[in-house]
């Protein structure tokens, strides 16, 4: 038996051990799917021994591709895996573009843009076409126009589609067809393609050049894709006509992790994948080697109240460990303060790193209260998801110098850096550059390679020259030199690396610091091993760099190993593991968001959201709420997410943290101190069909509206007491029964005769006292 079939389980073997035919491995959380995929691969080659070169993996970060890699290496004990084509759909898809790039009309050193350089290009496109860019906002364009290529809908297709228009016209954007028109144009002429062209245009390839499809059909024998519930329209169809002809695809996925559809994932892709093929091997993959069985009890009980899925049931064989902490605290600060306090304590407790822990959020503006604790105690934390390393000023103006040099027709690049550093062409010459380039149908560097036909003033056409000589000098280094040797070039001849020298600032050192390190992490990539095909032996040029570089998604750019906090949204933490989690924000409105509680489909997908939160954790597993939140400037009441109602009692402690949090009151806030609520003690019993305490009320039924008396004048609260009548514009006649708060922020609880029983803030209601 072959050594890497030892310690796997019964399901995990079934799964390496089919061979040829359609197969899908339904991988639950933390069931060791990496493992399958890369000992099935290791096995396709070394049992079996399917050539490396006809083997096609496909993930979605370049992180997973290098792990599975590194793994297939080790466990075959040679350099064969280098030859496999494993990467992210965007990165392989890019390659196989680049030797194709000619049939499409687009240069082999084609420029990929990745969002940042997009959403220029539109909002250059919204100017020229004299549209307000403040109506037809980049970021919304650039979505719309990503949904269409996503569902492989090109511009003259969007333009001429009845349905489409429409939607543009009641959405008040009526011009969105033409912007996308002009914007693909816009890209075709600066030889450059968005992230979701390398998808369209990869469907274009194979489905409009039948021998370049039988080809890649009979070059890929096996077809293998990781997390395919995240696939979308294009990436299902592109993988189907790959496939088409063998028929051995195997799709690793769980569609109960299925929490991507905003960006275009179908759900559908894994739910109907045994109706696209014949025969199909189901595996399921149900063991969870991951966490403690009280935390998957909880994703369990959660995620069977969803209707779409393929029914599957997560156990482990692992500690049963602690009961869940359910934690409520009256406002948003004073759940970050309880989760800063709580992780101090499990420091000192149970000698955690701040690495062990990660705080995991609906929204990312929900991070504020947690920084702003975390930074009161001193506990070091990185915000995941904020700007990148490549994201960086200098370093993008660094790069757009190399992309200039590999395609000088890329014309986002070449007005960043035209006049950077300063050499005396100006914004109103640029503009004219441009100009020109739009009214002859040249690019913006076959003006400035004619700079003297075009009616420049003599200093500025002295400094265009001299720009183009060097422009021209980099590139004539590119066969001669590798991507480092020309880096350091551009950085001694431009005078980019003296002019960050000399600025002796805190900001001018760090700047200075990051393009030293982009110089570095050049060096070290023109240093590590290739694989090895059809001449691309150590491929180490500057286009292959970038290349690179520009397909690094989030989830590749950041130190795993500093010690720090790790604060991220739910969707950012997807694939990622955490000994001790604390998932915040739970209540209604805001997880489920409030846009998703309107369609089943919606509220599933926050489900599922929900359960990627939960099987995060390994040890330790919090779920805070808070009563009041700030929320688009205003103070609003919270009920507990429903999901938490999904939660069978035995699974949770709600002790607040099962003992006191450094400070001395564990989670109680202030608030309930100091109106006599018990801090700690067994909640009371409860009938069985009664509501758990620690949810709060139970949802209020529908409103009834009130009009107000044709003699309604707010009274003035400062002198209201319980017993009190009162008329409420909205609610309509109560009893005030309770007041609360302090002196500066009165809170009244009223019972209504049509409404029930609310709490009212006092500095913002308009009662009248009867």
């Amino acid at each position: 038996m072959q050594h890497y079939l030892e310690g796997l389980n019964e399901q995990q073997r079934e799964a390496v051990l089919h061979k040829d035919g359609p197969i899908m491995i339904v991988a639950g959380a933390g069931s060791g799917k990496t493992k399958v995929l890369t000992t099935r691969i290791a096995h396709l080659m070394a049992a079996h021994h399917i050539d490396a070169f006809r083997i096609l993996a496909l993930t979605f970060t370049n992180k997973a591709a290098a792990e599975m890699k590194e793994r297939i290496e080790r466990t075959l004990g040679n350099t064969e895996a280098r030859n496999l084509y494993i990467g992210t759909f965007h990165s392989v898809f890019a390659r196989i573009l680049r030797a194709e790039a000619d049939r499409l009309g687009y240069p082999r050193s084609f420029t990929i843009y990745d969002t940042d350089d997009a959403r220029s290009v539109v909002k250059t496109v919204v100017q020229e076409l004299n549209l307000d860019d403040k109506h037809y906002k980049p970021n919304l364009v650039l979505n719309r126009i990503s949904s269409a290529k996503n569902a492989l809908v090109g511009p003259d297709e969007y333009a001429n589609d009845y349905h489409l228009q429409q939607e543009d016209m009641q959405s008040g954007r009526p011009a969105i067809g033409k912007i996308y028109q002009a914007y693909w144009a816009r890209c075709r002429k600066n030889g450059a393609m968005d992230f979701d062209d390398l998808l369209f245009n990869m469907y274009i390839l194979l489905s409009t050049f039948p021998e370049v499809l039988h080809k890649y059909q009979h070059k890929f024998q096996y077809i293998l894709i990781d997390e395919y519930q995240d696939t979308n329209a294009a990436q299902y169809q592109i993988v189907k006509l790959l496939a088409a002809v063998h028929e051995n695809i195997c799709v690793v996925g769980d569609d109960a992790q299925s929490i991507y559809s905003f960006r275009g994932a179908t759900i559908e892709n894994i739910l109907q994948f045994q109706k696209d093929y014949d025969d199909v091997k189901v595996v399921k993959l149900e063991q969870n080697y991951r966490s403690t069985q009280s935390i998957i009890a909880v994703a369990n009980e959660v995620i069977k109240n969803n209707k779409g899925q393929i029914p599957k049931a997560l156990w482990t064989d692992n500690h049963p460990g602690e009961k869940i902490r359910l934690v409520r605290t009256m406002t948003d600060n004073d759940e970050g303060k309880y989760v800063a306090d709580t992780i101090q304590e499990q420091k000192l407790r149970n000698h955690y790193n701040n690495r062990d822990f990660a705080i995991l959020y609906r929204t990312n503006a929900q991070s504020r209260s947690f920084e702003e604790s975390l930074r009161r105690m001193n506990i070091a934390y990185r915000i995941y998801g904020g700007i990148s390393f490549y994201q960086r000023k200098e370093v993008k103006d660094f790069i757009a110098y190399l992309r200039v040099i590999v395609n000088p027709k890329e014309e986002e690049s070449l007005k960043r850096i035209i006049n950077y550093p300063i050499r005396g062409i100006g914004k109103t010459s640029v503009e004219k550059a441009v100009l020109a380039a739009n009214d002859g149908g040249l690019s913006m560097w076959d003006v400035l390679g004619n700079a003297a036909m075009f009616g420049f003033k003599s200093g500025t056409l002295e400094s265009i020259d001299q720009f183009v000589t060097m422009i021209k000098m980099f590139a004539s280094e590119l066969d001669k030199k590798n991507a480092y040797d020309v880096a350091v070039l551009v950085g001694k001849h431009t005078g980019i690396v003296k002019e960050l020298f000399n600025d002796k600032t805190t900001e001018g050192l760090a700047r200075y610091e990051n393009v030293q390190e982009l110089l570095n992490s050049i060096k070290e990539w023109i240093e590590t091993p290739l694989n090895e095909e059809d001449g691309e032996v150590g491929d180490k040029s500057l286009g292959a760099y970038l290349q690179q570089i520009t397909l690094l998604t989030d989830a590749d750019k950041d130190e795993e190993d500093a010690d720090v906090v790790k604060l991220m949204t739910i969707h950012a933490a997807k694939g990622l593991e955490f000994p001790v989690v604390f998932v915040a924000g739970i209540e209604e409105g805001l997880f489920p968001s409030g846009m998703s509680i309107n369609s089943r489909e919606d509220l599933e997908e926050e489900r599922r959201l929900f359960y990627v939160a939960v099987t995060r954790a390994k040890q330790r597993l919090w779920l805070t709420y808070a009563n009041n939140r700030y929320r688009f400037g205003q103070l609003v009441q919270n009920d507990p997410s429903r999901f938490l109602d999904e939660i069978p009692e035995l699974h949770l402690d709600k002790s607040h943290a099962g003992g006191r949090a450094p400070g001395g009151f564990g989670g109680t806030s202030a608030f309930d101190r100091m109106h006599g609520k018990p801090s700690f003690g067994p909640p009371p019993a409860r009938k069985p069909d009664q509501r758990p305490s620690y949810l709060g009320p139970a949802p209020k039924p529908a409103q009834v509206d009130h009009t107000p008396s044709k003699d309604f004048v707010p009274s003035d609260l400062s002198g209201l007491a319980p017993g009190q009548r009162v008329e409420h514009q909205k609610f309509g006649f109560g009893e005030v029964t309770k007041m609360e708060g302090s002196g500066h922020n009165p809170i009244a609880t009223i019972k209504f005769d049509l409404n029930g029983e609310k709490k009212i803030m006092l500095n913002y209601a308009k009662l009248r006292i009867l």
